[in-house]
């Protein structure tokens, strides 16, 4: 309830939002780690795409809100749809949609991939790229964690665990959900377009 109070204030005042033309400054640029996860049984993952994990991507002034520098760089490429929370303590993925976290206070432990998958720590300033269907769950956190999520355009949100699904209908669909046309950290030039267009090809 804080933070979306935050919010409302930020967005009609701007207090504490960053300015556009500061946006580029906030970046840094950070060559992705990429993830592959196959389709255990339960968990789909990605058939094409690999998670991508940014390092220290984004900077995080203390003048400014560091929810909003995440909400602000995502929207303007085109990540939009965004909100202010945590990450799910329970296994889940999404089928008609990719999805971004960006970390925006606090660290996390998550598993990615499903119950067989990884464990990942994250901090503030990192961002992780999951593409439709990848399982994730927080497995631990500190207190004050705050992570802001954001969706591109043409996609659209469902929240499904697995054991819950039609598995070879949450494949399907899947399968059907394109790359988008920017990176919701570095825009149409960023590393997420040419390293899912490599794996797509391969």
């Amino acid at each position: 309830m804080l933070e979306q109070a935050k919010w409302v204030v930020e967005k009609m005042t701007g207090y504490r939002r960053p300015r556009h033309a500061d946006l580029a400054a906030l970046v840094r640029r950070s060559k992705p780690q990429a993830y592959y996860f196959h389709d255990d049984g339960e968990t789909p993952n990605n058939p094409r795409f690999p998670l991508l994990l940014y390092r220290s991507a984004v900077t995080l002034p203390s003048a400014l809100d560091p929810a909003a520098v995440f909400e602000d760089i995502f929207a303007a490429n085109g990540w939009t749809h965004s909100w202010r929370n945590g990450i799910y303590d329970f296994l889940h993925f999404h089928t008609g949609t990719h999805e971004v976290l960006g970390i925006a206070r606090g660290h996390a432990v998550a598993q990615l991939g499903g119950a067989h998958g990884r464990t990942i720590d994250f901090k503030a300033g990192d961002v992780i790229v999951l593409p439709a269907g990848t399982g994730h769950r927080r497995s631990s956190a500190s207190a004050d964690l705050l992570v802001v999520g954001a969706y591109p355009a043409g996609g659209y949100f469902d929240q499904r665990k697995p054991g819950e699904i039609v598995h070879d209908e949450a494949v399907r669909k899947i399968a059907g959900v394109a790359a988008p046309p920017k990176d919701p950290v570095f825009g149409e030039h960023g590393p997420l377009l040419a390293a899912w267009e490599a794996a797509n090809q391969a």
